[in-house]
């Protein structure tokens, strides 16, 4: 077997894997895994959990596919359910958070225009990452990402994140119709942004009357320990994007929209071909199901409390390790040096980790990760990054 007719957008680890279970992965040579990525926040509810597979097997031996030209009631439901647990009024079903983030894009110039706003513009911040079309690329704040990509696309003012004085100096551009941000950075570092930041952008964006969009695509569906991110500052957002953890490993995206956003789009303002289908929207329906039923909200917190907490007891005082921060299963360990060498040394001590942002552990465990695992997590970790960083130059690891 071989990779050459693949093109090459990824420099993958040289590790396959043939099966998993709960937390756990299995290679093709028949190594054992513990999961602390979950397919980049995507198997909330592990691998191969029961209820999915069922769910699956017998939507797939019914109906697949039949296209948006048709009403889908799976669809239906699914925007029902997820409209109810977010306060939102109505959701498109897409297939990725690109293309979720695409929709809120659209909908926000769409809206401007109908506005009389001839080049509406979208405030976007610092570090943000909100996906690899030109639109979410344009809006994602990587220069890395988006070299050689140019010309980009315009309408997008970046200001730092966090800060809202950043964003209160542009609010009286007449152009501006909307702000856009992650309330947890996942590609750009698990930063969190203040509750109160939160809040206060919500008050902004109401007094100048832009549509306040947030990117749940990493951060939804219970990775912080509620449904949603934002959730923890009290807040509603007027878009929201999902994608990630809503299928459960079945590619399924979502633009959620409330109040105004939810009448921006008519027919033949923007479609898709796969999104929302059956058996996609099956999957949605059971992850929310057993989310709900088996009590992964409160478990996705108790754990996460269990691997920041181990982590900081165990690195406390460690030359090199900046900060350790996150909420819930979205966790990040920031050392003082570039680190992507921990991922194949994790690999070789059995554990699945990812580096962001060239200096962060990034750990996203499935919801279902139990207590001992979680320790585990712990264990295996941290002895690997107390070894990195004493190998690492001592000026670098002290900075």
């Amino acid at each position: 077997m071989s990779a050459e007719h693949l093109m090459q957008t990824y420099a993958p680890q040289p590790v396959a894997f043939a099966r998993g279970e709960g937390a756990w992965l299995w290679d093709t040579e028949g190594k054992r895994y513990l999961d602390a990525l979950a397919g980049i926040a995507v198997n909330g509810l592990g691998h191969a959990h029961p209820v999915l597979l069922r769910a699956l097997s017998e939507q797939a031996a019914k109906l697949i596919h039949t296209s948006n030209l048709f009403r889908v009631p799976e669809q239906e439901r699914a925007a029902e359910r997820v409209c109810a647990l977010a306060a939102m009024d109505n959701a498109f079903f897409c297939n990725s958070g690109s293309e979720a983030n695409e929709a809120a894009i659209k909908l926000a110039r769409l809206h401007g225009h109908q506005r009389g706003i001839e080049n509406p513009s979208i405030v976007v911040m610092e570090k943000a990452w909100h996906g690899r079309t030109l639109a979410t690329l344009s809006a994602t704040g990587s220069r890395k990402a988006q070299a050689g990509f140019e010309p980009l696309m315009g309408g997008f003012l970046r200001v730092p994140y966090n800060d809202l004085a950043a964003i209160e100096r542009p609010a009286d551009n007449q152009s501006i119709v909307a702000a856009l941000l992650e309330v947890l950075q996942g590609e750009g570092g698990i930063h969190v942004a203040g509750a109160e930041y939160l809040r206060k952008l919500r008050e902004l964006c109401d007094r100048r009357q832009w549509l306040l969009m947030i990117d749940e695509v990493q951060s939804g569906i219970g990775r912080t320990g509620k449904w949603f991110a934002h959730q923890w500052a009290g807040i509603v957002p007027d878009v929201m994007s999902l994608a990630k953890g809503l299928g459960s490993g079945v590619p399924i995206g979502a633009c959620l929209a409330r109040g105004v956003a939810a009448k921006v789009f008519k027919p033949g303002n923007h479609g898709t071909t796969f999104g929302g289908g059956p058996l996609v929207s099956v999957a949605a329906l059971t992850t929310l199901d057993v989310i709900e039923k088996d009590g992964l909200l409160d478990h996705a917190l108790r754990m996460g409390e269990v691997i920041k907490g181990g982590l900081e007891r165990e690195l406390a005082g460690v030359a090199g390790v900046v900060e350790i921060r996150g909420q819930g299963l979205m966790i990040g360990v920031e050392l003082a040096v570039a680190c992507a060498q921990l991922v194949p040394r994790a690999l070789e001590a059995g554990l699945v980790i990812n580096v962001t942002a060239e200096k962060v552990v990034r750990l996203l465990p499935p919801l279902v990760i139990r207590e001992p695992e979680a320790r585990q997590v712990v264990s295996i970790l941290a002895p690997l990054v107390k070894t990195f960083l004493a190998q690492a130059p001592a000026s670098a690891a002290a900075a």
